[in-house]
């Protein structure tokens, strides 16, 4: 059975075995739900067996308590497997195999238990959209987003340091303002040079899934401070503050050089900004007050 999800005009299938299999999308992923395409940017496919990989890993991300684990190895036939789990320090639930460019993948689930299924089939989905779209003018983002007079303003920050709390504060002392996605968020640069921001179906432990998008307004890097202020970055600054915050493989050429060029584009359209800032309502009027005008 196959099933198609369109993300920010992106469509993907993921074929599983049968009606009756329950991976626990509902809801999370039901706004974003469309007619099977033609040309998928990827399918991904449950299945029984996903082989072994046969090499040392080239990347190891254990980001620590509470965050997923990632192993990921590079095969000899230029495929790519990768081994997960929802923390760290148990055992993997899953491994996806994906061929060169991420349009075909194959998962084979280990753990038992909706919870389990949701969590291997929900991260791969998200890997296989980051990794397939990268060249397509497309970035997977690491950021809140709140909506406010028509522009999308993306706050970008490692976990845990503060974007997801500057939202709440615009959600309650910014009059206007609406979550869009308050974890991963897709910016996308159309063919005119519109620099886009949609929601999307993987939004971290907010359940905020919104098949809408709108024009970027500016991108903020929150940093914490005793003292509120605001001052915009210098193209440089800006280049690596939206690289940290860009999910994609760079030792891949054809990513790296199709992450390079997206990124190239939307700092000459957007601004970017960093916010060194306490956590109260000053914070947020300081960076209203700048983005906005």
């Amino acid at each position: 059975m196959t099933r198609a999800f369109k993300v920010a005009d992106h469509i993907f299938h993921l074929e599983v075995p049968g009606a009756g299999y329950d991976i626990g999308l509902e809801g999370q992923y039901e706004p974003f739900e469309t007619e099977p395409s033609s040309d998928p940017v990827f399918t991904l496919a449950i299945t029984d067996q996903v082989p072994a990989p046969t090499l040392p890993p080239v990347l190891d991300q254990d980001m620590g308590k509470g965050e997923t684990r990632l192993v990921l190895y590079k095969e000899p036939d230029g495929c790519c497997t990768v081994d997960m789990a929802p923390d760290t320090g148990i055992p993997f639930t899953a491994r996806l195999r994906a061929t060169p460019g991420f349009r075909q993948g194959w998962l084979q689930i280990y753990a038992r238990g909706r919870g389990s299924r949701h969590f291997a089939v929900s991260n791969s989905l998200m890997l296989m959209y980051a990794f397939s779209t990268a060249a397509l003018g497309t970035l997977e983002m690491h950021a809140s987003v709140i909506a406010n007079g028509g522009k999308a303003y993306l706050f970008l920050a490692p976990s845990g340091t503060g974007k997801s709390t500057h939202s709440s504060l615009w959600l309650k002392h910014i009059p206007g303002s609406e979550l869009l996605n308050d974890d991963n968020p897709v910016v996308r640069v159309l063919p005119d040079g519109t620099v886009m921001v949609y929601g999307s179906p993987w939004s971290g432990k907010t359940p905020c899934y919104k098949a809408a998008c709108m024009p970027a307004g500016a991108f903020v890097r929150i940093r914490r401070s005793p003292v509120n202020g605001i001052t915009r970055l210098g193209v440089i600054e800006s280049y690596a503050t939206l690289t940290s915050s860009t999910s994609g493989l760079r030792d891949d050429i054809r990513q790296a050089d199709g992450l390079h060029s997206t990124l190239e584009k939307v700092i000459r359209e957007v601004p970017c900004y960093v916010l060194d800032c306490r956590p109260d309502e000053e914070a947020a009027r300081v960076c209203a007050a700048e983005v906005m005008k």
